[in-house]
């Protein structure tokens, strides 16, 4: 069964791959929630009935009613994730990239310390054997092994991660089964009055935060979309949400039979299983945690590769490690990665410590999730008192997990928000300052200077540069062109080819959109071509153009044969020259304050990203660059009197 054919319909095999894909994370929080909701103190029967029944009700309203049944359907063409739901309501307002950079630049400093918390609580049950076993050098081992793996694809072993899940989420119900025979009284979580109960309690509402732990996967679930299919994560939440409750339920149940104790550094999910049991447990959940922390780093690459299409985030050089569907390996993000998780490690030490800075970030994400479906909602012509529901029930729910977890800024939040801020900054940057670039663009008439070309073509005493010469254009209608290429073909060295292609790429709002238009300006002499590529289509510019010059060929569109009377003779293909021009943009142009910072941080991001030909894909052997000043008025007037 082909992959389309289980991304459209609720199928067992569909299942268990999303089971592999989409629930590492909130599959794998029982780990820790109960613990962060208990904490330091005694162990009371409010205290446990009401964090279950938050739990409860959080999984029922955060992650079931709203990502599960409402953002799936803001899909994308199949593909979700915040910046997805961005590029569908983009043109609904400039403002709302503001959201989208928030949104996702907290969900990226989520991906550095989920990985963490997870393989360092699986880890900690090892404890039980041994007090003095090195968890922190364990994990970074483990972790360091993760990422240096990512460059070889996740195909082979991609196929064990459903299984995997499946005899986890199968753990984890059977270990809750147990514990709630032994004291079914705990099945009374499920009335919300002991959510009231809780919140009414002294330090109730500052809980919230630990609560929240519960659904932070809940976001990855929508970015996971565009690989597992609506149906399919619809179909397996049931069967997750079923396991996840049985084993908070069954921990619940055990806490109930020590109440007046403290945990004192026990980890309830180990001490509900039997002593026979543990290592193989701690193995399997282990084992869950790694495929928590690859979906979580592959779906730091799809952020950041949809990023780079929607100018959010420069360019850099990315890897396809293998055919499967959306699979791409981004080295520069994987250091980051990397070095972030072991210094996350490193700094907190154990996973008590980590749940202090945990879920502060996450909760923004969310937030801004809100705002985007909002404007889904409207673009889509729900009733506006459907909307204006949504927008008020989530807001609410947000804000308040939001206020709870600020009160973990000073216990180790703030190392969440800190890696949040500098992607921002980063994001903002990029975006801001290539509007400003943008913004000095000028455009002239193409068919102004058509005939030209054809004179230049055909004018014997100018050396030929090339037999085809290939400009990249972001004019956006075939009768412009930027007039920094007529500048470089007329003026900075006269450019004669027989052929002159000008190239434009229009990123969409769709995300596999692979479309081209060409348009025949001077036949046989000036051609365009347009690609419309979606923005997770990679933009392999070089593989593209090929492929159309040689469909047009074909068809006897164009002549791409030598001109060479030696070569012709023999039917070689003439050579092509891509000449990528690069903007300079002086100082002494007219730039406040904010945008001369703007330009800064644009010039060191553009250091280290890659260069317009390779990110465009082409074959630098073929390239040649030019470099020339924007067309802007100076900041001053230059009076100069010639005085001899």
């Amino acid at each position: 069964m082909n992959h389309k054919t289980l991304l459209n319909r609720l199928t067992p095999a569909g299942v268990l791959i999303t089971l592999g894909i989409v629930f590492g994370d909130i599959g794998t929080s029982p780990l820790y929630v109960m613990d962060a909701i208990i904490g330091k103190s005694a162990i009371s029967y409010d205290l446990v009935l009401g964090g279950i029944s938050c739990v409860f009700w959080t999984l029922t309203f955060q992650t079931t009613i709203k990502y599960v049944v409402l953002t799936l359907r803001a899909d994308n063409r199949g593909e979700g994730g915040i910046l997805s739901l961005y590029a569908l309501v983009r043109r609904r307002g400039k403002w709302l990239v503001w959201p989208a950079i928030i949104g996702g630049s907290a969900l990226l400093a989520d991906g550095i310390i989920t990985p963490p918390i997870s393989v360092t609580s699986a880890i900690e049950g090892l404890q039980i054997f041994n007090k003095d076993i090195p968890v922190v050098q364990i994990v970074i081992v483990i972790l360091l092994a993760l990422f240096l793996f990512q460059r070889f694809g996740t195909s082979v072993v991609g196929k064990l991660f459903g299984p995997i899940m499946l005899i986890w989420f199968t753990t984890i119900a059977v270990l809750g089964i147990v514990e709630i025979a032994k004291y079914p009284v705990v099945l009374k979580a499920f009335n919300p009055m002991y959510v009231i109960k809780f919140l009414h309690n002294p330090n109730g509402f500052w809980l919230l935060g630990s609560v929240f732990l519960c659904t932070t996967g809940a976001e990855a679930l929508y970015s996971d979309l565009g690989h597992c299919g609506r149906r399919n994560i619809q179909g397996s939440w049931a069967l997750v949400k079923i396991c996840l409750l049985l084993n908070y339920f069954g921990q619940g149940a055990w806490l109930l039979q020590h109440m007046g104790e403290t945990l004192n550094g026990r980890q309830t999910f180990y001490y509900t299983m039997p002593v026979w049991f543990q290592l193989p447990g701690i193995i399997i959940a282990t084992a869950a945690t790694i495929i928590a922390s690859q979906a979580l780093i592959t779906g730091s690459y799809t952020l950041i590769s949809e990023g780079m299409r929607l100018n959010l985030w420069p360019k850099v050089k990315m890897i396809y490690p293998n055919d499967q569907r959306g699979q791409v390996y981004i080295p520069s993000i994987n250091y980051l990665l990397c070095a972030g998780c072991i210094g996350v490690v490193i700094y907190f030490q154990n996973s008590a410590n980590m749940q202090a800075a945990y879920g502060l970030a996450i909760t923004l994400t969310m937030l801004m999730t809100t705002v985007l479906l909002s404007f889904y909602l409207r673009f889509k012509h729900f009733p506006k008192w459907f909307r204006y529901t949504v927008l008020t029930v989530y807001l609410g729910i947000e804000l308040s997990f939001l206020t709870s977890n600020l009160n973990k800024f000073q216990h180790g939040g703030y190392v969440s928000l800190i890696l949040a801020s500098s992607l921002v900054l980063v994001m903002w940057t990029w975006f801001k300052s290539r509007k400003i670039k943008n913004r000095y663009i000028e455009f002239v008439k193409l068919d102004k200077h058509l005939e030209m070309l054809k004179e230049l073509s055909e004018d014997d005493s100018i050396q030929k540069y090339a037999t085809n010469l290939v400009f990249l254009t972001s004019a956006d209608y075939p009768n412009e062109i930027e007039q920094k290429i007529i500048y470089s073909i007329f003026n900075k060295q006269p450019k004669r080819a027989d052929i002159y292609w000008f190239v434009h790429v229009d990123v969409l709002d769709d995300p596999h959109t692979r479309e081209f238009k060409v348009d025949f300006l001077v036949p046989g002499k000036v051609v365009k071509i347009e690609f419309k590529l979606g923005f997770r289509v990679a933009p392999r510019v070089n593989l593209f153009f090929r492929k159309v010059v040689e469909e047009l060929a074909r068809n006897k569109e164009v002549d791409i044969m030598s001109r060479y009377d030696t070569l012709k003779k023999y039917n070689i293909v003439g050579d092509f020259r891509f000449v990528v021009i690069q903007r300079i943009l002086n100082y002494d142009y007219k730039l406040s304050t904010y945008e001369r910072f703007l330009m800064m941080g644009y010039d060191i991001l553009k250091e280290v990203s890659l260069s317009e030909e390779k990110a465009f894909g082409l074959d630098t052997s073929l390239v040649a660059l030019e470099k020339v000043p924007l067309l802007a008025n100076t900041a001053e007037e230059l009076n100069l009197h010639r005085v001899g």
